[in-house]
């Protein structure tokens, strides 16, 4: 495996539409929260996915399960993304635009002190958490255990490398929306969008144009 960056960033996809309700909150929730809260924007993802997330259990905590935690990916342009862009698997309810999908950007070293101060628990797995099987962690020095050029990847035909790009920082319940650091956004009208959204609050996260963390 190779090294982990020294201050890593992950990254949480949503679309624009849900983000006023989560400036409202003040929190970004795990998909469990989520369904108690109709009316909140529109939902991505793939349901069946989602399902087996409120069931898998975390290994390093046995009584929490995936679906009860806020999902992070450790690189942009992840492969659910990529999914979303091709529209084309089954199960998949959203059939929107990509454009539409903006990225948050978080520090993770942030996020854990964050976490520890709240007392809420955390953890990252080495691959897709919402698939049968998945290794997770809860120890920082452990992180050099994601494998990380599969993470930078831009291609991953490779079956190890489509399941290492998809490793996950998961947040038990909620994390506090003053922790995103930047908001991504494909194009320059969905940069005026996100701004609109924000209203000018203080601080707020930047909200540069990145084409790049978006396909093709």
């Amino acid at each position: 495996m190779s090294r982990p960056p020294a201050n890593p960033k992950v990254y949480h996809v949503l679309h624009l539409d849900r983000l006023p309700h989560v400036l409202r909150a003040g929190f970004l929730f795990s998909d469990a929260i989520m369904r108690t809260r109709p009316g909140t924007g529109t939902t991505i993802g793939l349901g069946d996915v989602k399902q087996r997330r409120l069931r898998n259990r975390l290994a390093s905590h046995p009584d929490l399960c995936v679906g009860r935690c806020v999902p992070f990916y450790f690189c942009p342009r992840s492969v659910m993304l990529y999914v979303l862009y091709k529209r084309n698997m089954h199960g998949l309810s959203y059939q929107g635009a990509q454009q539409s999908i903006v990225h948050l950007e978080l520090d993770l070293r942030r996020m854990v002190a964050w976490c520890d101060q709240q007392g809420l628990r955390w953890a990252f797995t080495l691959s897709n958490a919402g698939a049968v099987f998945f290794e997770d962690r809860s120890d920082l020095s452990q992180l050099d255990q994601i494998d990380w050029e599969a993470v930078r990847a831009t291609q991953w035909a490779d079956p190890d490398a489509n399941e290492g790009k998809q490793a996950e920082f998961l947040v038990e319940n909620q994390i506090d929306w003053s922790l995103v650091e930047c908001i991504g956004a494909e194009d320059q009208s969905v940069v005026e969008r996100v701004h609109q959204a924000l209203g000018g609050r203080s601080p707020s996260p930047v909200v540069p144009m990145e084409r790049s963390w978006h396909y093709p």
